[in-house]
């Protein structure tokens, strides 16, 4: 299996169809800059659309990843061949992010140790370092699945922050003896923590609309920057919203706005 020859196969396959690379993206609902990149060997095609790519080039799985027409009695092998390579090419991915998962991990333990060992000998016991090993111990618990996962780790990651956020917001609390690091950095942490799950939610319907999904972000952060705000303001009794406020929305707007006009513009260049 050979990412270059699998790319000039549907290269070939999309002429023979009588297709452009915009009407191809157009029917896969993705860019034309995707097709490019497949074709120029760059990267293969999402798993997510490779059978309706298959029914539009008209051509097998098999086919595609093997980058040629195959023969019904070179089939069977041919899809041996690919399958063992597919599983060779995940192990090794694997094993590199199982090694950088080591790495990361083991920094993170040296970092606690030094901070540990200084505190002791500072304070002559536990005392702030143990607010840096609940930071340290949270940062790794929902950034390592991602580091040995990749893009499979986002929603592991994503639970994870989910279920840990409010009790270690309850731990700062003690740790710092400040009550309003809980009453108040709990309701911020919810409230984030549902934006997030929108956001996250929002890149995986439109994963091949990054612009589009982008620019929606940039949207939704306005109503949460008011909700949130407006929540503080009853909490601590400061403006709802002030000038910064409204130069951060107003710069928010411009964004939004921005990659919206760029997914619109993209598109229309793929219709035409």
């Amino acid at each position: 299996m050979n990412q270059i020859d699998t790319g000039k196969f549907i290269a070939g396959c999309r002429k023979e169809k009588g297709l452009t690379q915009a009407q191809l993206a157009e029917k896969l609902n993705i860019t034309d800059r995707a097709v490019s990149k497949w074709e120029t060997g760059k990267c293969m095609p999402d798993a997510s659309i490779m059978l309706e790519l298959c029914n539009i080039l008209g051509v097998t799985v098999n086919e595609l990843l093997s980058g040629e027409r195959i023969e019904m009695n070179n089939y069977e092998e041919k899809v041996n061949e690919n399958l063992i390579e597919l599983k060779r090419k995940d192990e090794n991915n694997m094993n590199k992010n199982a090694i950088i998962s080591t790495i990361y991990t083991i920094a993170m333990i040296i970092g606690i140790m030094v901070c540990c060992i200084c505190d002791i000998a500072i304070s002559g016991t536990l005392t702030w370092s143990l607010i840096v090993l609940s930071s340290i111990l949270v940062t790794w618990i929902t950034s390592f699945p991602v580091i040995l996962l990749g893009k499979r780790g986002v929603l592991v990651a994503m639970i994870a922050i989910s279920i840990i956020i409010v009790p270690f917001m309850y731990i700062l609390s003690i740790l710092i003896k400040v009550n309003e690091v809980f009453s108040i950095g709990a309701i911020m942490s919810i409230i984030s923590l549902a934006f997030l799950w929108i956001i996250y939610a929002l890149y995986y319907r439109l994963k091949e609309r990054k612009f589009l999904a982008t620019g929606i972000t940039f949207l939704f952060a306005i109503p949460f920057t008011l909700l949130i705000n407006s929540i503080l303001s009853k909490m601590i009794g400061e403006a709802v919203i002030d000038i910064w406020d409204i130069l951060s929305i107003f710069i928010l707007l411009i964004i939004a706005v921005a990659f919206i006009i760029g997914d619109y513009a993209r598109r229309k260049g793929h219709i035409r």
